[in-house]
């Protein structure tokens, strides 16, 4: 079974809004079997949309489409419907006692008749309910392909796809079973991976497929299976799963897509009922944001300073300014000085640390550009490390927030009981 996914909007086209939507929409239909034909982005434009449709009629099964679907003038998706399905729109009367209880429970006013008309839909098709906002969702089918409809605002959006369409799609299709399992490996770059397991990878069964996801300083390694026997398919990534664990088990962190090194971190954490704090200067208190991104991550993080100038490592952290007068801001006996002082200050177990320059000037340092130190103030003892990144400026931070992360998790598990 395939699927298109289109989005429909100017502000997408000239890069004024990121579409999201259909990286939802396809990783919800991904996992119920449904291949993912392509994605487009087209314009507001009738016949851009007719032509859209047309060329996609029965070369798929189903075309999702994103957007288009608000009161205003240049919304025109549902018009563009009813002429290619050769229709006309009328009131659903349950879609507009639901916009009339939604305006005047949520905004506090009546009513209006250009809300009103959120409840004109194509007489033939099926209404998709939308709890969440006013314009409804459309499935309409046409010979052998389902045209869907979907308001382009993103929490209105996955609750259709959730509640409605994929209830459906489940019920009135047979799917084959398309089965994903990720490998999060942190610290060593794609090729140095791809070395270590080649053999593995030329010795993986023709029902799997290897993928490399890399990123500033972490590899994800997504095994796909496709096939109509779920036991024996799952049975088959299980096995390679832990042949491939063997190999690399010093760089894995997790089996899971949604399993990042900040949430590794924050389970270990927890499960050793230890605290943690961060002191970061060229990382701008990214590291914090992570940490602190995991529903529960108060059990564990305390908070964080961004003394990202050299005043404020002084005046807030209390670093001394004779040590900064001797080592410079960029040092490791500063980056250290910073992670006891946050781990004093805030009352915990571990600390990171992070100062640099991540450039693209040198500002208060002498240091190269891209040079970071990161120390690790553990219950026992402070580790820093001297790191250079490189450039761009957004490579150096992302790659010194990973390798934070990467410390501090290899400090914890030394400790673990």
């Amino acid at each position: 079974m395939k699927a298109t996914i289109v989005t429909i909007g100017d502000e997408i086209l000239i890069g004024q809004i990121v579409d999201t939507n259909s990286g939802f929409i396809a990783k919800s239909l991904d996992k119920i079997g449904v291949e993912i034909n392509e994605m487009i982005s087209i314009s507001d434009d009738k016949e851009h949309i007719l032509d859209t449709l047309a060329a996609l009629q029965n070369k798929v099964d189903l075309v999702i489409i994103t957007g288009g679907l608000g009161p205003t003038k240049d919304d025109i998706t549902k018009k563009t419907f009813c002429d290619y399905f050769e229709d006309e729109l009328i009131v659903d009367k349950a879609v507009e006692k639901h916009v009339i209880e939604l305006i005047e429970r949520v905004m506090n006013r009546p009513a209006s008749q250009i809300n009103k008309d959120q409840a004109l839909v194509p007489s033939k098709c099926t209404v998709l309910h939308n709890l969440l906002g006013t314009a409804p969702g459309l499935w309409m089918k046409k010979e052998n392909t389902v045209f869907i409809s979907l308001p382009g605002v993103p929490y209105e959006m996955k609750y259709i796809v959730e509640n409605e369409i994929i209830p459906k799609v489940v019920e009135q299709y047979k799917r084959p079973f398309i089965i994903h399992k990720t490998i999060l490996t942190y610290g060593q770059g794609e090729s140095v991976v791809a070395e270590r397991i080649e053999d593995w990878e030329n010795n993986l069964p023709e029902c799997l497929k290897l993928a490399y996801l890399p990123a500033p300083g972490r590899v994800r390694l997504r095994i796909s299976a496709r096939g109509t026997d779920k036991d024996k398919l799952e049975a088959t990534i299980l096995e390679n799963v832990n042949s491939l664990d063997a190999i690399i088990h010093d760089i894995i962190v997790g089996f899971d897509e949604d399993q990042t090194i900040e949430i590794a971190v924050g389970k270990l954490l927890t499960k050793q009922n230890k605290t943690i704090a961060t002191a970061e200067s060229c990382t701008g208190g990214k590291i914090a944001m992570l940490l602190s991104t995991a529903a529960g991550a108060s059990s564990y993080f305390a908070g964080s300073v961004v003394s990202y100038s050299t005043q404020a490592k002084i005046d807030v952290l209390g670093i001394p300014e004779s040590l900064i007068s001797e080592y410079s801001v960029v040092s490791g006996e500063v980056a250290s000085a910073m992670a006891l002082s946050i781990k004093m200050r805030m009352n915990t177990d571990y600390a990171i640390a992070t100062t640099g320059n991540a450039g693209p000037t040198k500002g208060d340092s002498d240091a190269e550009i891209g040079t970071v130190f990161i120390a690790i103030a553990t219950p026992s003892e402070v580790i820093v490390e001297e790191f250079n990144f490189g450039q761009p400026r957004e490579k150096v931070i992302d790659r010194a927030v990973i390798k934070s992360l990467e410390l501090v998790q290899k400090e914890i598990l030394k400790n673990v009981q």
